[in-house]
């Protein structure tokens, strides 16, 4: 069965309305998603390299959880789902900080046009706990020093996700001003 996701207003305002993620995509309709990047006390970030048979940047370095979030569901929840389901961590809501929120519009194909408002979570998170890649999404899990991923950024390494609207150096700069770097 089809995932339904919330529609969005160009200014981010729940419309009341929903349609199958598909369709969204298809027609290029506003929807919420949720990432949350995990990062750990000593400095280090978390990140997810994404599964090959995804449509939109198969095999690159990305975020360390990232989602749509369902029809009707919160975003904290939302947030908090996507962790269980790609790296297999239980997250706790009141641990989830809220950094910021980037609207961004991508046409990927003909059919694909991502037009999404993206809530970005702050966790921080042992890098002892254990984690479990969800095969179906997630080619591999890597911490990598803070300072190694802003030389990627830096360096508009070949092997990242885009970085749109430039949001690798907020999350950079919020994981800085935690850790006090």
């Amino acid at each position: 069965m089809e995932e339904f996701v919330d529609i969005l207003d160009g200014s981010g305002k729940y419309t009341g309305a929903s349609a199958p993620k598909s369709e969204a995509h298809q027609l290029g309709l506003f929807h919420p998603t949720v990432h949350v990047w995990c990062y750990s006390r000593e400095g280090a970030l978390l990140l997810q390299q994404r599964g090959a048979l995804k449509q939109t940047f198969p095999l690159k370095w990305d975020v360390s959880v990232a989602g749509h979030v369902s029809a009707g569901e919160e975003l904290m929840l939302a947030a908090l789902r996507e962790a269980q389901e790609e790296i297999g961590v239980s997250l706790v809501t009141s641990n989830l900080e809220k950094i910021a929120v980037f609207k961004t519009e991508k046409r990927h194909s003909k059919t694909l046009f991502d037009r999404e408002f993206t809530h970005t979570f702050l966790y921080a998170l042992s890098q002892n706990v254990k984690l479990v890649k969800q095969e179906s999404e997630v080619a591999a899990l890597k911490w990598f020093k803070l300072s190694e991923f802003e030389t990627m950024v830096r360096e508009n390494d070949p092997t990242l996700v885009p970085n749109s609207e430039n949001r690798y150096e907020v999350v950079i700069d919020a994981i800085r001003s935690r850790l006090q770097l």
